[in-house]
């Protein structure tokens, strides 16, 4: 099953149990994915829901900045919440430690040795990580590593 159908069926299940809350986020995401089908006439591929749900996160990351520093803690935690109805689609996240020996290893492929290297690094990194690595948390890991 594609993780496009598992979010459809979980949908579905949202709305027989009626949890509103998912089935609201669940049917953003879903509209996502249709928007994205109709205007590039294609059907999606694992690839391209975990490049969608990923920019849905963003999203709600920079809406949840900017409620907090509105002081709207309640809209910012609904935010969490489909966040966290998100993230159980993406595959599982690199840890720290993991993150770093893959960048090692990219800056050994690419021969980095520089800052000045930073662009050709981040460009081999999000092609090689993308869905298993936040993009703010690679290119922070790259500048650790080039700056040292």
């Amino acid at each position: 099953m594609s993780i496009k159908e598992q979010i459809l069926q979980d949908l579905k299940t949202a709305m027989k149990e009626k949890d509103v809350q998912k089935r609201d986020a669940l049917r953003l995401l879903s509209s996502a994915f249709k928007q994205i089908e109709v205007d590039e006439r294609k059907e999606l591929s694992d690839e391209d829901v975990i490049k969608i749900i990923q920019k849905q996160l963003k999203q709600r990351n920079d809406s949840i900045e900017q409620y907090q520093k509105a002081g709207r803690d309640d809209l910012a935690q609904k935010e969490q919440l489909e966040i966290d109805y998100y993230r159980v689609y993406l595959p599982a996240q690199l840890s720290d430690e993991e993150l770093e020996a893959a960048v090692l290893a990219i800056i050994e492929k690419t021969g980095a040795s520089s800052m000045k290297d930073m662009g050709k690094v981040m460009g081999a990194a999000t092609k090689e990580l993308a869905g298993k690595a936040e993009g703010k948390r690679v290119s922070a890991c790259v500048k650790k590593l080039l700056a040292s």
